[in-house]
C-alpha cells in the first residue's frame, strides 16, 4: 500500500464527506476510496471512519490522525515545491554576513551585479567583524576571513576563496620624515596603524614572505581605529604605514596619497572561505549567488 496515497484518500474522503464524492475528486471509484481507507485501518489497527449507508463521521482517534495527516501532506508538498525551485528563477531574500571591509570594499559591486542580473532578489548583508552563527542566526551565506572554526565543517559547506592578501602602505610625507622601510625587519621602528574588531585587536605580527621565506615582524602604534575608511585616511595624513586589502588601497594609489612600500616582499593573507548550511543549497536564489562568489572570488 502507498501510505501518502492512502492518507491524501483518507484526507479527502474526511473533507468531501462521503466516499462517492471523494472518488469524483480523485478520479478514482467508491470502491478504490474504501479499499485506500480499509487498507489504512488495517494498518494502524484502529478505526477512523465509523460510516453507515447515510453518512460517515471520523473517530476520536480518526480526527487526531486526519490533523496530522493534513500538516505532512502539507509538508510534503512544500518538499515538492523546494525541488521545483531549484529549476527556478532565483526569487526571495537572501540573508548574508560578510567582514566589514572586505563587504564594503570587494563584495557590494558583486553584490549590486547581482541585484541587477536578478531583480526578484532581495539581498540583506550583515557587515560585520564578529564570529556569527548561521544556524541559530538565520543566515544563508557567510564568508568568513581566517581558519573556519572546528564547528562549521559539521553542519556547514565551507568553500575555499582566494586568500585575503595584504599590502602596505604609506603616504609620501611620512616617508620622507621618517625613511622608506626596506625590510620587513625595518617596521619595528615605524608607526603601524592597528585595526580593532569588535571583539579583537588585528594581529600585532605582520608576516611577510619573498621566495618561499617568511619574515615576521611585531608593529605596534599610538593609533587603533575600528573603520577602515579611517585606517586608510589616518595613513594618507601621514601617521604611519597601513596594511590593507588593494581594493581599500587602490583610489588611494592612483591618486599618489599613498605608496605602496616593501614591494618585493608579499604581504600577509589569511585564508578566506565561503561558507553555508549544508540544507541550504538547493534554493536558487542562494546557488546562484554561490556561483557568481566562485567566479569573482574562487579559489
Amino acid at each position: 500500500m502507498d501510505r501518502f496515497r492512502a492518507m491524501q484518500v483518507f484526507v479527502t474522503a474526511t473533507e468531501a464527506g462521503s466516499f462517492a464524492r471523494a472518488a469524483n475528486v480523485l478520479e478514482m471509484s467508491a470502491q478504490m476510496v474504501a479499499r485506500y481507507i480499509g487498507h489504512l485501518e488495517e494498518h494502524l489497527n484502529v478505526r477512523l471512519l465509523n460510516r453507515t449507508t447515510r453518512r460517515q463521521q471520523l473517530t476520536e482517534f480518526g480526527r487526531a490522525y486526519y490533523d496530522r495527516c493534513v500538516s505532512l501532506l502539507a509538508d510534503l508538498e512544500a518538499a515538492d515545491a523546494l525541488a521545483l525551485e531549484t529549476h527556478a528563477h532565483p526569487v526571495g531574500a537572501l540573508k548574508i554576513s560578510a567582514p566589514q571591509n572586505f563587504g564594503a570594499q570587494s563584495l557590494m559591486p558583486v553584490i549590486n551585479q547581482f541585484l541587477a542580473a536578478h531583480p526578484r532578489v532581495e539581498i540583506d548583508l550583515d557587515l560585520t567583524d564578529r564570529y556569527v552563527d548561521l544556524i541559530a542566526e538565520g543566515v544563508e551565506v557567510a564568508f568568513r576571513i581566517g581558519t573556519p572554526a572546528v564547528d562549521d565543517s559539521t553542519s556547514l559547506v565551507v568553500r575555499p576563496l582566494r586568500p585575503y592578501q595584504m599590502l602596505v602602505c604609506a603616504a609620501p610625507a611620512y616617508l620622507d620624515a621618517h625613511g622608506a622601510p626596506t625590510h620587513p625587519s625595518d617596521l619595528a621602528s615605524h608607526s603601524c596603524l592597528g585595526y580593532v574588531f569588535s571583539d579583537r585587536v588585528t594581529d600585532k605580527q605582520w608576516v611577510f614572505t619573498r621566495n618561499g621565506k617568511s619574515y615576521p615582524v611585531s608593529v605596534g602604534s599610538r593609533l587603533r581605529v575600528n573603520s577602515a575608511d579611517a585606517h586608510v585616511k589616518a595613513a594618507i595624513a601621514g601617521f604611519g604605514l597601513v596594511m590593507a586589502t588593494l581594493d581599500q588601497l587602490a583610489p588611494a594609489l592612483a591618486s599618489g596619497q599613498l605608496v605602496r612600500v616593501l614591494p618585493n616582499y608579499e604581504g600577509p593573507s589569511k585564508p578566506m572561505s565561503l561558507i553555508y548550511p549544508a540544507d541550504r543549497q538547493r534554493t536558487a536564489k542562494l546557488r546562484h549567488f554561490i556561483d557568481r562568489v566562485m567566479d569573482v572570488f574562487g579559489a
